[in-house]
């Protein structure tokens, strides 16, 4: 007999009711601050074609000859400076959203619902959430990155994820992606409020930074619309808060590599800031939607040293979201809005109902499955 390719569900029976499934996807992130964890977290993170656009041998050679053995040992130490107790910020910051939006999702909806975290490097894996949700009987899933600027090398990379999952499923459920929110003014009520707040408690800076994760210049030329996003987030929040010109910038971080990224990029900013007479800034990083390496090492620590030693005199970073009231209530109206037409109302679902259809269903199945004799 040949061998069967594809994973189905043999747990499965004809009288279960179908659920509907949100799959909430972040970057990733090591399971320790340790050089053992960080390098098989880095292979899979810098292997991703989606991430680094170069020839596969080139790149495969520089990876694992040259990066996985210089670079755990130094990005360990990093992530030793961020790490709580309860572990890694990006992670358990990225539980308790998903813990707050299943519960608010449940009572805005009366269909069976579960939501899953997953990552789209490391662990909770893609494959281990889409399996919970399909285990749970979800037949049709939601899937979010949490990412509100669209780029191939994030949510690109999390849809690629999702689907290579996907391709090994027998039956394979309906899936509904949501491709970017830069633009969603309950993202920007948010984001320009906790500016504000901080505003009203220390007083307005020179200049605000507004500093996303950079991209390759030659991704944006190939048709990545990542920047243009970026910088429309940027004039929706300057609008907001009625900021001329001269008192923003749009900047860019977290360069890699000998190429060329997008500018301006953040570091450099910050510094020739400081050279120029400019006394205070705020940073806040609108991109990531959870606090992690990226803001609280290389923005609040490795950034604010530079504006320092450059002559600035006072860097305030101000907090990504995270789980705030003002995150999880916009995150979660995004998802229902996006549930439209597989969910009903809460009141409007008749449990018992959907019970009896499925008993009904189910002995249909058992009497045809003894009349074929299998």
């Amino acid at each position: 007999m040949p061998k069967n390719i594809y994973r189905g569900e043999p747990g499965f029976q004809h009288g279960e009711i179908p659920g509907v499934g949100v799959l909430l996807v972040n970057l990733g992130t090591p399971e320790a601050p340790t050089a053992a964890a960080v390098r098989p977290y880095l292979r899979q993170f810098l292997g991703d074609p989606r991430v680094i656009e170069l020839p596969r041998l080139q790149w495969w050679l520089i990876l694992n000859l040259i990066i996985l053995t210089f670079r755990p040992k130094a990005s360990a130490k990093l992530y030793e400076s961020i790490w709580t107790d309860e572990g890694s910020p990006l992670l358990v910051i990225s539980e308790k959203i998903a813990a707050k939006m299943q519960d608010a999702l449940r009572a805005k909806v009366g269909t069976p619902l579960h939501l899953e975290l997953a990552m789209t490097y490391g662990e909770p894996s893609v494959p281990r959430g889409l399996a919970a949700l399909r285990d749970k009987g979800c037949r049709r899933i939601l899937v979010l990155p949490l990412f509100a600027h669209y780029s191939s090398t994030s949510t690109g990379a999390a849809f690629d994820a999702v689907m290579k999952e996907l391709m090994t499923w027998r039956r394979v459920p309906e899936i509904r992606t949501i491709h970017e929110y830069h633009g969603e003014p309950a993202l920007i009520d948010a984001l320009a409020r906790s500016i504000r707040e901080s505003w009203e408690k220390d007083g307005e800076p020179e200049k605000l930074v507004l500093s996303y994760h950079g991209i390759p210049l030659r991704y944006f030329k190939g048709g990545d619309p990542y920047h243009c996003f970026c910088y429309k987030t940027t004039r929706l929040i300057a609008e907001q808060l009625d900021l001329p010109e001269e008192r923003y910038i749009t900047t860019f971080q977290s360069t890699f590599g000998k190429e060329e990224w997008l500018k301006p990029a953040t570091d450099e900013t910050l510094e020739e800031l400081a050279k120029s007479g400019t006394k205070s800034v705020d940073v806040i990083c609108p991109g990531f939607a959870i606090d992690c390496l990226e803001t609280l090492e290389e923005i609040d620590e490795e950034n604010r040293h530079i504006f320092l030693e450059a002559g600035g005199e006072q860097f305030r970073y101000i907090p990504c979201l995270n789980d705030s009231d003002d995150h999880v209530a916009f995150l979660t109206d995004l998802v229902h809005r996006n549930l439209g037409g597989w969910v009903v109302e809460p009141g409007e679902f008749d449990e018992a109902a959907a019970r009896a259809e499925g008993e009904a269903s189910r002995q249909r199945a058992e009497a045809l499955r003894q009349k074929k004799g299998y």
